[in-house]
Parts: C-alpha cells; structure tokens; sequence
C-alpha cells in the first residue's frame, strides 16, 4: 500500500490526528493506499518555508538554477519506469502514455532550466548626460501552484519549472486522486540538492488549502490548471491580494474538419488525439465540424477507428485506452450520453459502460449533433464525441468561436488559404493545423477568453514567474560632494 504525506520545510509532514483519504486505482476501483491531509498548521509552516526559501533561491545565479533543474532532470529520466508505474496505477492512462509523460516533464524542466540563464533585463539609451536608466527582471515571489488529476506530473513540472528558473520559491497543491506522481517529481528536485525550504508540498482539502494559501501575505502569485468555475473562485481571492495569476481553465476545443482532406485519414488521425487519456484533456479535440461533402465517409471511418481501440487497465500492454479517472466521471458520461440522445444526437458507437470493476466507458461517437446539445455547449471531458455537417467557410468558423472558451483549435485542410484563414479566425490560445500536438517545451502554453489568462512553457513561461523594475541612477558628481 502507497503512503502520501506533504512535504513542509524540507521533511515529509506529520502531524497527530490528520485526515487519511484513500487512493483508489480507476481500473479496480479498490484502494491502492491513503494521502495525508495537511492541517493549518502544516500550510503555516509551508508559507512561512516559502518565504525562507525564497530569500535564499533568488540569491542563486541562473546558471545556478539551472545546474540544479539539470540535476533533478537526469533523476526524473532514471526513475521513468517506476514513476509511470505509479502514475498507471493512481490515474490510470496506460503505461506507455505514463511514461511519454514522464518524458515530457523532463524535457520541460530541461527547456526552462536552459531560459534561467535568460532572464534579460536591457540598458536604455539615455536622455539626459550622467543618467542611467535599466530594466531589470527579478523573481515575483513565493508562488502557490494547484494542479489537477488528469496530468499528475506534467502540470506539476511545468509550473515547478518556470517558478526555479525564475528564482521564486513554491508551494505545489496537486490532487488529492493522484498524489504520488507529484511526490516523485518534488523528490527528484529534493534529491538534486534544491535548498529544503524552495519547494514545499502539500496535500488537503482544496477550498480549505487554497484559501488559506492565496489570503497568506506571503504569496505573492498564484498559479491553477482546472476548470473555469474553480479558476473564477481563485481569481476573485488573488484579487484581494492583487496578485498575480496565470489560469489555464476549461476548453471545448473545436476540430474543423474541410472537404479537401482524405476523412479516412484524417478521422484516424482525430481519433487517436480524441481518445488520448480517455478524452481527459484540456486541449482534447471535442467538436467536430466536417464539410458536408466528405461528412459520411468521415463519421463511419471516425467510428470504425474508435470501436477497434482496446480499452482496459493501462498496465496492460495491449490496452490503448485506460478507464476514466474517478466514478464522478464515469457517472457524468452516463449522464451527458443519455441528454446527447434526448438533444437529437445519433449514436454511431459506444454509449454503455463497460462491465466489471473499475470506472471504464468505451470510446462514444454521436453523429449529427446540433449546437443547441449540451455536449456542444459543454466541456465532455472524456470519450464522447459529437460529430455535426457545415456548408460553408465561414459557418464553420462561427459555430467554432461561439463558446467562451478559447483554449486549443484545430483544422484539417490541403488548402493554405484556409489554412492561414483558419489559424487567424478561429479564438483560441493554442491553433493547430492538420495535426494535433498543441504544445511544446519552447511554446506557451494556455488560453483566451474563459479558458484563462498567461502561459506555461516558452519564454512567456518563465516571463509569468518575473516582475519588472525600472531603475534610473544619477552618476556621483561635484555637485553631490559635501
């Protein structure tokens, strides 16, 4: 059994009488351990180390930094077998994913450490003889970091990445459901030699913990990957602090699909990004709008693809397709399933869950869904797809903006024009074209309208974590001797 405790000022917490909260494997549904809820004497402890370590991190050189963020890389890369091992069991992605993203981790960390040494102010051109004016970039703060269950160590390493280089010290709040994935990333930098009070963890109850945190003086930025209700919560709480915060929120990425692609291909394409995780990602591609013209071959080959993709326990070596993460979301694609049905939606395939133990629901396809479905409207977060015709250009790309999120897009044509048309039309942060990899460790990461505000990755990651000081100095003249 799998034990999770916090880790506050440079030991793992303990503390009489803390709340023990099972850790549930998705594709048993039994227990596989219990994590430790921190109390508030442990999130004291853990702002006032912050504070500590910040004072002490920021002193460091960025090549410092990025000596010690190169360290715990190698460690990450070493232990990549057995961290995704753990990560299959709590999340239940399959191994192969699991270790894909322990890889990815790694790269961004590697990426971020290389910007540390990067964090460029510049010299201005003086207006007036014997004053000098420069920008400097200095480290924001202590930083608390809430991540989600969906990606138990990419979201975790992105935002522990850009808050070292930057030179800031953090408190990391992962989730509850999968709290041993991000123990083993924290223990890499631990193990690396960061000073013991720049990097705390902690686990608890997330209203209790996030109000607690961001209403501490200490916490000068605040950093959440979640849903759009949550994210507005925690906006609100930074705003009485006037602090900083970058938001990567809820998405319903459309997928313009133009009838000048092969839809056999392309469907096969879509579906293997579709069903990544079990459809549990931010950026997944959830709406499909495909030109009337190829729509039929299209939706029959989408279904094909999707009915051959073998479902079960991710630490099986065939499985291409784990369980949903938890029985809420098992039990809300039972519920979006049967309202797609009622809002006119046509069930290609899927639909039923999965007999057995364990939250799994099959790859779900639904043709001719009009925008007024509640799935069109809201985020399914998991394998369930509604497919709908267009006509023309521009119909397509209206009914893909209509939402207020703007997290990832994407379009699928031979055609530059409608390729440039479309990565300029359509609203989101994030806009791929005839393929589905929206990120990497030198790109930004994140959204526009609901779907929030900043970026992870690229030179805006490391940007989020900096402030700007603007400094004018008059040179010693005679005119200053006593």
């Amino acid at each position: 059994m799998h034990h999770a405790r916090s880790h506050v000022a440079g030991r793992w917490y303990e503390s009489a009488g803390l709340t023990r909260q099972p850790i549930f494997s998705p594709a048993t549904g039994q227990s596989i351990g219990e994590v430790e809820l921190i109390d508030a004497a442990g999130l004291d402890a853990a702002l006032a180390s912050a504070a500590e370590g910040f004072e002490v991190w920021r002193r460091k050189t960025g090549y410092e930094r990025a000596a010690l963020m190169r360290e715990a890389v190698a460690i990450l890369r070493s232990r990549k077998g057995d961290i995704a091992r753990l990560m299959t069991l709590e999340q239940g992605k399959p191994l192969a994913d699991a270790a894909g993203e322990i890889a990815t981790s790694a790269d961004n960390i590697e990426w971020m450490a290389e910007e540390a040494t990067r964090a460029y102010g510049r010299l201005l051109v003086p207006r007036t003889t014997g004053i000098a004016q420069t920008v400097r970039r200095e480290p924001i703060g202590p930083v608390a970091a809430f991540c989600p269950w969906n990606f138990p160590a990419l979201t975790p390493a992105r935002k522990i990445a850009g808050a070292l280089a930057a030179g800031c010290s953090l408190i990391l709040k992962p989730s509850e459901e999968t709290p041993l994935t991000a123990a083993e990333v924290v223990r890499a930098f631990l193990d690396a030699g960061l000073p013991p009070h720049v990097l705390n963890l902690v686990y608890g109850a997330p209203r209790q913990v996030s109000e607690h945190l961001i209403g501490a003086e200490a916490i000068r930025k605040i950093s959440f990957t979640g849903s759009t209700a949550v994210g507005k919560q925690l906006l609100g709480l930074a705003a009485q602090g006037v602090k900083r915060a970058t938001m990567e929120l809820g998405g319903h990425a459309p997928v313009i699909v133009f009838d000048d692609v092969d839809p056999v291909q392309a469907a096969r394409q879509a579906v293997a990004a579709k069903f990544r995780n079990a459809g549990q990602v931010c950026t997944s591609p959830t709406r499909f709008y495909v030109q009337r013209g190829i729509y039929a071959r299209f939706v029959d080959a989408f279904a094909e693809a999707a009915s051959t993709l073998r479902v079960g326990d991710g630490l099986s070596p065939d499985t291409q397709m784990g369980p949903l993460a938890n029985e809420r979301r098992l039990e809300a694609m039972v519920s979006l399933t049967a309202a797609t049905r009622a809002d006119g939606g046509r069930l290609v395939c899927g639909g039923t869950p999965l007999e057995g133990a364990g939250y799994f629901f099959p790859p779900t396809v639904f043709a001719d869904v009009p925008d007024s479905a509640r799935i069109m409207n809201e985020e399914p977060f998991g394998p369930i797809v509604p497919i709908a015709p267009f006509d023309q250009v521009d119909e397509a790309i209206r009914r893909a903006n209509r939402l207020p999120y703007g997290l990832a897009a994407y379009a699928m044509t031979r055609s530059l024009s409608r390729a440039s048309l479309a990565s300029e039309a359509l609203e989101a942060g994030m806009v791929c074209i005839n393929h589905f990899t929206v990120s990497t460790p030198s790109s930004p990461f994140g959204g526009v309208k609901e779907s929030g505000y900043g970026s992870e990755g690229g030179v805006e990651g490391l940007d989020a974590y900096l402030v700007t000081k603007s400094v004018t100095q008059r040179s010693t003249g005679a005119d200053l001797e006593a």
